[in-house]
């Protein structure tokens, strides 16, 4: 770890110069206490870095959450082994892809009776109306999306399979995150504040305008995380075919690295953004993704109080996507994805290894705040285009 300044703390090696900028840009507020925690993994943002834990006092910046609120990882891991599953694992594949829409735009057709209970639940905990954001926003829950968001068949260390996958909030929680994020930037301009960056408005608590963030923010959370459980259940089912018998899940992880949450640090309550960045309060488990082709880590937090009880969500970017797209090639992520089951296409070369930090460097940054209990590798992946 380096101490950049009295209000920002580095954990990355790898780190490029416009965004430790960015970074002490967001450090400059007032209202920052004791100090932003950057993460292995960071990376340029939007306003605020990715890869960053941002605590603040009497303030929300909804940039500091993103637009993918509640975007995190679940994992199962079952009591099946490698030895266990047939070679020729394209029949899973495929089968996932069909049971879980990919992809920017795709949402289901019709709710499957364990989607229509969980929009039910979800429906009367709103106390808004999300359709104001997204009209089809039930169709959307257990969708995937497209970007780095993934669904894996993996193996540990012991040969054990989990079934993996990332996502959040979908289309719904982007318009929410981006409405609040023009919210605050026009109450500020109106104040006539300076910001080092328009993208770091912030809504003031006791205002209606950051209650209202809030309360949107949590449903949209709670919506990520229910997401991740019904896709969780459809791979589960198609696991279940492929492997022949059922699956009895020996451990389910559950995790947001893009969220707020109250915590208490360095002696007050604090408002808790992690944009990037996983719970790593002692004990607690999580999980951290390496890029497409890559090792995966189950972890375990240890509570490290000056990174605010947090570690890395993932490998970081290294590349720009449009800059991954020229630079590499789709022999070259053939090679990278040699041995694993994946849909072939150039539509993924933005999302090739080398477009993302070395996932081994970022852990061995993180070796002070998390403990790996698995190392997963890869046997199944799904995107969406």
């Amino acid at each position: 770890m380096r101490q950049i300044n009295e209000r920002l703390m580095n954990w990355a090696s790898i780190i490029g110069d416009e965004t430790l900028e960015q970074a002490e840009k967001a450090s400059r507020l007032p209202f920052i206490h004791p100090h932003i925690a950057l993460m292995p993994d960071a990376h340029l943002g939007k306003g605020a870095t990715v890869g960053s834990v941002i605590p603040t006092l009497g303030a929300l910046i909804p940039a500091a959450v993103g637009v993918d609120i509640g975007c995190g990882m679940a994992a199962v891991r079952t009591q099946y082994k490698v030895e266990d599953l047939r070679p020729d694992r394209s029949g899973l594949r495929t089968s996932i892809e069909r049971a879980i829409p990919l992809s920017a735009g795709g949402y289901n057709r019709e709710l499957t009776d364990s989607a229509q209970r969980r929009v039910a639940r979800l429906e009367a905990a709103a106390d808004f109306d999300p359709a104001e954001y997204a009209k089809n926003w039930k169709l959307q829950l257990g969708s995937l999306g497209s970007g780095n968001h993934f669904i894996e068949v993996c193996a540990d260390e012991h040969g054990a399979i989990w079934l993996f996958l990332h996502s959040g909030s979908r289309g719904v929680g982007n318009r929410i995150a981006s409405h609040h994020i023009q919210v605050a930037r026009t109450l500020q301009e109106k104040r006539g504040v300076e910001l080092p960056d328009r993208d770091l408005a912030y809504l003031e608590e006791g205002t209606d305008e950051f209650d209202a963030y809030l309360r949107e923010l949590r449903w949209a959370q709670d919506f990520a995380l229910t997401n991740r459980d019904e896709m969780m259940d459809r791979v589960v089912a198609c696991f279940a075919e492929f492997a022949g018998g059922p699956v009895h899940e020996v451990e389910r992880v559950q995790c947001h690295h893009n969220y707020t949450e109250q915590e208490t640090h360095y002696g007050k309550q604090v408002w808790l953004s992690r944009k990037g960045a996983i719970n790593a309060a002692a004990g607690v488990p999580g999980l951290i993704p390496g890029s497409m082709g890559d090792a995966s880590y189950v972890v375990v937090g240890k509570g490290n109080a000056a990174s605010l009880n947090s570690s890395p969500h993932g490998a970081g970017r290294a590349y720009s996507r449009s800059k991954a797209r020229k630079t590499f090639t789709r022999e070259q992520l053939r090679e990278a994805m040699k041995g694993i089951e994946y849909r072939d296409t150039d539509a993924f070369l933005d999302e090739i290894p080398q477009a993302y930090k070395p996932i081994d460097v970022v852990m061995r940054d993180a070796e002070d705040l998390v403990t790996i209990r698995h190392t997963l590798r890869q046997l199944v992946n799904v995107k969406g285009d």
